[in-house]
């Protein structure tokens, strides 16, 4: 980890606060007891994919990016199906994901891949720093009252999803159709933030290292085409291609045939040929994403001795010159002048 990525007091995960959270992941381990039925995984599927729509479609690109239009009746929907994934607030969540394309893979970016897979996947989600929502970034929605209370209120459907399927499917829909499928919610959206940023490929040249990766695609409905969504986060639908599986984007434009949808935007035809990464080129991005690889080895050389660290230093030294052959690598170069690992190797040459 980089100096100035060092842990805050207020970054440390909140064990005592986080205790619900893990303890859920123990819940799914009762099916030994409860059984395993037929009924009771289909549940789980359905919950999986029903609330996973409502976080990708509506807390994501309807609250966090307003990529097209709702009633306000639909607007609530929205939000309450996203509360009920039990990944907190919907101005809570839309407010700190406006913050994240803000400050994408800076030190202020929320779950910047840089400081690692534990913070960008869960670490950020238990620490006290981004606990509370912030309103300043969602003042647009914050506006509506019915939106503020199911932030503040925001464990009342979860809880009540949970003892509806209680009550109509018993101890074992609860454990296998409720929290499994809660569970698998959590890190299926996590993966977004924690492996989108750095397993995949890139279309386009954007100053982050999001990629696209089909698999994420398929088990988040359409969110692993993640360095199109950097490229032109306006779009409604991040599978900019037929062959870019979008489940999300589907289910809105068939609820637009009904009215309940409006205003869908896709990206103009310019906006796909814009800064284009051409086959084996590297982008500003890239170099970033490499260079990290790189302390990252040479952090773990120097626990290895002088002879293996220097090998890696001339490895380093070697990419750096590369950096220096294409426009974007002086680019990324120019941006990071004040590195000490990259003024010190450069400066020696």
């Amino acid at each position: 980890m980089s100096p100035s990525f060092v842990r805050a007091a207020d970054e440390r995960v909140n064990w005592p606060a986080s205790v619900p959270f893990l303890l859920m992941h123990l819940v799914p381990f009762l099916a030994f007891f409860t059984g395993i039925t037929l009924a009771n995984v289909v549940l789980c599927v359905v919950l999986y994919v029903v609330r996973m729509f409502f976080i990708t479609a509506g807390y994501h690109r309807y609250f966090a990016h307003r990529s097209y239009k709702l009633g306000r009746g639909m607007q609530f929907v929205m939000a309450l199906g996203g509360t009920m994934s039990a990944q907190k607030g919907v101005l809570w969540w839309a407010g700190h994901h406006r913050d994240h394309h803000l400050y994408s893979d800076s030190e202020r970016d929320i779950h910047s891949p840089k400081r690692g897979f534990w913070w960008s996947h869960v670490g950020w989600f238990l620490c006290d720093k981004y606990k509370d929502t912030p309103v300043d970034r969602i003042k647009d929605f914050a506006s509506f009252p019915e939106l503020r209370w199911l932030d503040t209120w925001n464990l009342v459907p979860p809880t009540a999803l949970a003892l509806a399927v209680l009550a109509f499917g018993g101890w074992g829909a609860l454990v296998t159709g409720f929290f499994l499928s809660t569970i698998l919610l959590y890190h299926g959206t996590f993966t977004i933030n924690s492996l989108s940023h750095v397993f995949g490929r890139r279309r386009f040249a954007t100053s982050d290292t999001s990629r696209n990766n089909w698999l994420l695609a398929m088990i988040t409905l359409g969110e692993g085409w993640h360095n199109n969504h950097h490229h032109y986060r306006s779009s409604t639908n991040q599978g900019f291609y037929w062959w870019e599986f979008d489940a999300s984007y589907y289910a809105l434009r068939l609820l637009g045939v009904f009215g309940l949808v409006r205003e869908t935007r896709r990206p103009p035809a310019e906006v796909l040929e814009k800064n284009r990464v051409r086959d084996g080129a590297f982008d500003i991005g890239i170099f970033e994403a490499r260079f990290l690889k790189f302390k990252r080895r040479m952090d773990r050389a120097k626990k290895k001795g002088d002879a293996y660290y220097e090998v890696k230093r001339r490895e380093l030294v070697a990419f750096l010159e590369d950096a220096k052959r294409s426009a974007a690598g002086m680019a990324w170069l120019a941006a990071h002048a004040y590195d000490p690992l990259i003024s010190s190797f450069v400066g020696s040459r």
